[in-house]
């Protein structure tokens, strides 16, 4: 039986072990360009199996938050490069996130100060961050306006751009489509967000069209076994719901397995909190099996507040890999510490989002 410190080839990518850290923002990278600490961040964590990098947009329509990296500019395909460098020199690897933020976002964040866009003119019940003055600002998310259908092949050609941008350019090993959370992907397959009425929205099979046109243009840019996804079936993120999860995502699942995937990411709960939701009920056990029953071949990833313990019960029960996520930040050498059962050091939330080396670079080591 595997550990979690076992060895695995996912993709076309054989890892070290199947520890995962999880994408997560940090809002250091002004103008969309990550900073030279980014590159120093990701190398120090290198130890794991794979690195998914922070969200990053694939356009400026796409940007949600100040200070976030985006794929779209020369500039910051760059700043990536030195990033993927350097996790590359510590023998690790990385993909990148695709981002479309889509409703989650505010006017002074988009082009030209227009509206952000969504399935459906319904503004979230979300915040977003803003720098003003130089401080960070937590603020309401604007009044989206509804994609037209006209618009919709420019994003997906946006996503395929991003993802050959982030392998050839920025030097990523290959990408995960950011698929969850409530962002634009995801506001298309819920009931919550999508009120549209044309061949993108109703049934279960309109709203997950634009999701897999877009898996379908990364794949035929880069290769399947360069790609996987995220999806969250039941978080409360960023005003996300749907009346009725368990047929959505067994239907999505039962579509990648067409592709040979480098994995399936997927968050148990809601992002960030609560594993279990009584007012949600999900099995992601039949998730699972509706994937594998229909070919699918990809590693299946499992997330949200897993520590070693329960990280070394998921690898037992068949899940393939587990992503950590804030115990990362402040434990740059977190497969070390797992391994070991040693204790974890400490978060500073203060320094979560934005700022400099301070909560960034500093944690230290065992």
């Amino acid at each position: 039986m595997p550990t979690l410190f076992d060895p695995i080839t996912v993709g076309d990518l054989p890892l070290a072990n199947r520890v995962v850290m999880a994408p997560l923002t940090r809002n250091r990278s002004p103008n969309a360009i990550p900073p030279d600490i980014a590159a120093t961040y990701y190398a120090q964590r290198a130890t794991a199996g794979l690195l998914i990098s922070e969200a990053t947009a694939i356009s400026h329509q796409g940007q949600g938050y100040a200070d976030v990296p985006g794929l779209y500019h020369p500039d910051q395909l760059v700043g990536w490069r030195r990033v993927t460098d350097a996790v590359h020199e510590a023998k690790g690897r990385i993909v990148a996130q695709l981002w479309h933020v889509g409703r989650i976002s505010h006017h002074e964040l988009q082009p030209n100060h227009g509206a952000p866009v969504a399935p459906s003119a319904v503004v979230a019940n979300a915040k977003t961050v803003l720098l003003r003055n130089g401080a960070a600002e937590f603020v309401p998310t604007a009044l989206p306006r509804a994609l037209e259908l006209a618009e919709l092949p420019g994003i997906v050609r946006d996503y395929a751009t991003a993802a050959r941008n982030a392998v050839t350019l920025g030097g990523f090993d290959g990408v995960e489509v950011h698929g969850a959370n409530g962002y634009l992907l995801d506001q298309f397959l819920k009931s919550g967000s999508n009120h549209r009425t044309d061949a993108y929205g109703g049934s279960i099979e309109n709203r997950a069209r634009f999701m897999l046109e877009v898996m379908r243009a990364v794949v035929d840019g880069i290769g399947a076994k360069k790609t996987g996804i995220r999806l969250s079936p039941v978080t409360t993120a960023n005003d996300a719901f749907d009346s009725n999860p368990q047929p959505l995502f067994e239907y999505v699942v039962r579509e990648l397995a067409k592709w040979d995937l480098s994995y399936v990411h997927v968050i148990e709960g809601a992002t960030g909190g609560p594993r279990e939701l009584p007012d949600r009920p999900f099995d992601y056990a039949a998730m699972k099996r509706a994937y594998r029953e229909a070919g699918g071949k990809g590693a299946w990833m499992v997330n949200n507040g897993y520590d070693g313990a329960l990280a070394k019960k998921a690898i037992e029960d068949g899940a393939d890999l587990v992503s950590f996520g804030r115990s990362y930040i402040s434990n740059p050498d977190l497969v070390r510490r797992l391994r070991e059962d040693a204790p974890l050091a400490k978060l500073d939330k203060a320094t979560l989002y934005g700022g400099g080396a301070k909560g960034y670079i500093d944690y230290p080591t065992l």
